[in-house]
């Protein structure tokens, strides 16, 4: 099987073009070529496809071999591979994923796509599109909402702003990011069992209202250097909750994500994206 790597500012996947070769099974394939010891070594595997509705279909697989709705970073190598690679030509191209259609803008230069502008589609608000179960107390209704609300992590409670972008996020503000312990706190409040699809969860210090700086644990990947999908969460965290204006630039471990929260109510996320190598996997290595 012939695959690609590529990664969007550090948040590197396995692309196999689903044109010319058949994964039988995506979910055993994406556990062995993420491993970086004795695999290819990813955060996970997209798979690209033939789709009646759009120009393209995409099929993400977390490095546990559970599939996710949405990748913001995925997505921006997607249509770098479909143009560069000539399956379909366009500046404008839409790509179907598993919470929707999504439109994308190439920014095409000497025949190489350098970035990438995505619609990511309005945020999901509301408590059941998260989806996250209600703490109330006493009888008393949750808020339809979370915003700053406070969870009991282990002997930590800290104030979560939640959101859906197609899969759930938890973005949590605190004064110094760069002190949280990831490893340790990012599989518990993920697998919380207020979030019954479990969560990606993100850590934020905010700078001003336009700059913010932010550290993910992805959802059946682990820490990654960038989430887009998460970084769309947090520019809509940031305005809901009061901290951000509706245009940030965020800073993620692997480079920078410029999000805009547009008065359309839709999120449009622009970055990189980036081929470093391709190769050839034995399918009998399974």
């Amino acid at each position: 099987m012939k695959f690609t790597k590529m990664h969007g500012i550090g948040n590197d996947y396995v692309y196999v073009n689903c044109f010319e070769e058949t994964v039988e099974n995506p979910s055993a394939l994406a556990k062995a070529v993420s491993d970086r010891h004795f695999g290819i070594g990813s955060d996970g595997l997209i798979l690209i496809l033939p789709s009646r509705e759009a120009d393209v279909r995409m099929r993400i697989f977390n490095a546990d071999g559970s599939e996710a709705e949405m990748c913001g970073n995925g997505i921006r190598c997607v249509a770098k591979y479909v143009y560069e690679h000539g399956i379909a030509k366009k500046e404008i191209l839409s790509v179907e994923t598993q919470c929707g259609i999504k439109t994308l803008q190439l920014y095409v230069a000497d025949g190489k796509v350098s970035k990438v502008k995505v619609n990511m589609d309005k945020p999901g608000l509301l408590r059941s599109e998260i989806p996250m179960l209600g703490n109330g107390r006493g009888g008393v209704t949750p808020p339809l909402r979370v915003i700053d609300e406070a969870l009991q992590v282990n002997d930590n409670t800290f104030n979560v702003t939640c959101v859906s972008m197609g899969n759930p996020h938890c973005v949590i503000f605190v004064d110094d990011v760069d002190s949280i312990p990831l490893s340790d706190l990012g599989p518990v409040i993920e697998k919380h069992k207020v979030f019954p699809e479990r969560t990606n969860v993100h850590f934020v210090k905010v700078f001003s209202s336009k700059e913010v700086k932010m550290r993910t644990w992805e959802r059946g990947s682990g820490e990654t250097l960038a989430c887009g999908t998460g970084a769309s969460a947090v520019c809509v965290a940031g305005v809901i909750s009061g901290r951000t204006d509706r245009n940030i630039l965020a800073h993620l471990p692997g480079g920078d994500l410029e999000i805009e929260w547009a008065e359309d109510e839709n999120v449009y996320m622009t970055g990189p994206a980036t081929e470093v190598f391709t190769g050839e996997w034995q399918i009998s290595s399974l």
